[in-house]
């Protein structure tokens, strides 16, 4: 327990210090490259591999004696030096991305919102469906961690507050979430996915989200009327998305039969174990507050 307090204290830490000790992009640029190296290199260690066989193709001969086998020797594991070049490919495209292709974080977001809607489906359908878990999947990762960090980074720029406000979202319907559904939760959310978390958790999880919402609307953004209405029902359907990105996080590792992504932050897992629920928030967030500008209801 002391560990994971201390890594999270140096965590926050380092994130707080990037957001709000300068103004100068560097020292966030840095750290959301870093973000997605080594989200880029957890993501590929997670993805099926091409020695994988699955049964319907595998003759029954095989079959058999692959059954004979230890769990090691089934399967090979993860190549290390492609996982780092995923890693480096996500570091690459997200600093280019936010050093130059400003105009096409709209795209990525947008993209990554699509990606979201259809995993809704392969979480409902798991186990029984899992035809998701294929070779598109670090294509699939490359748009949803760059599409995170640029929208990261997009919130950040407009003002560290915005980015604090996410969090705080995310952070809240967490909190929310676990200390609800500790106490009252009877109905599972998704058993297959994340046997833990409850309906009850999640309405827990909102309801925190909400009362920072009105927090924030009253006492900082000044809101009322229509632009309070579309404000709150953006912020809902971030935390809402902040809940699916973890689901997704947790489906792919119960299919890779892993416990965390990483072992980078004792106590903690790895970086996607800490940014899962970001992955999805961020995007939808950044993409609402652009539409709701194009829409006159600047926030």
């Amino acid at each position: 327990m002391l560990e994971r307090i201390i890594t999270a204290i140096v965590l926050v830490a380092v994130v707080l210090s990037c957001m709000f000790a300068t103004t100068s992009i560097y020292p966030m640029l840095v750290l959301m490259v870093l973000a997605a190296l080594g989200a880029g290199y957890e993501w590929y260690k997670l993805m099926p591999q091409k020695a994988e066989m699955s049964d319907d193709v595998i003759p029954d001969d095989v079959q058999d004696n692959a059954q004979s086998q230890s769990a090691e020797n089934k399967k090979r594991a993860p190549s290390k030096a492609i996982a780092w070049a995923m890693g480096l490919g996500c570091a690459v495209v997200a600093w280019a991305s936010i050093t130059y292709l400003k105009d096409l974080w709209i795209l990525f977001w947008f993209a990554s919102i699509m990606v979201w809607l259809v995993s809704i489906y392969w979480v409902k359908r798991y186990p029984e469906y899992d035809g998701w878990y294929n070779g598109f999947l670090p294509i699939i990762g490359l748009i949803l961690i760059v599409a995170a960090i640029t929208a990261i980074f997009s919130l950040w720029h407009l003002s560290p507050w915005w980015l604090m406000y996410a969090f705080l979202l995310v952070w809240g319907a967490d909190s929310g979430a676990y200390f609800v559904g500790r106490k009252f939760g009877m109905r599972k959310l998704a058993p297959s996915v994340s046997p833990n978390k409850s309906i009850e958790g999640l309405i827990g999880g909102l309801v925190t989200s909400s009362m920072i919402i009105v927090m924030a609307s009253i006492f900082w953004l000044d809101l009322k009327g229509i632009a309070f209405v579309a404000f709150l029902i953006l912020s809902l359907i971030t935390v809402l998305a902040s809940v699916l990105g973890d689901l997704v996080e947790s489906m792919i590792k119960r299919r890779a039969d892993v416990k965390d992504s990483g072992r980078i932050f004792p106590g903690h897992g790895g970086v996607l174990d800490r940014v899962d629920s970001l992955l999805a928030a961020a995007p939808v967030f950044a993409a609402g507050l652009y539409v709701l500008k194009l829409m006159g209801h600047s926030v």
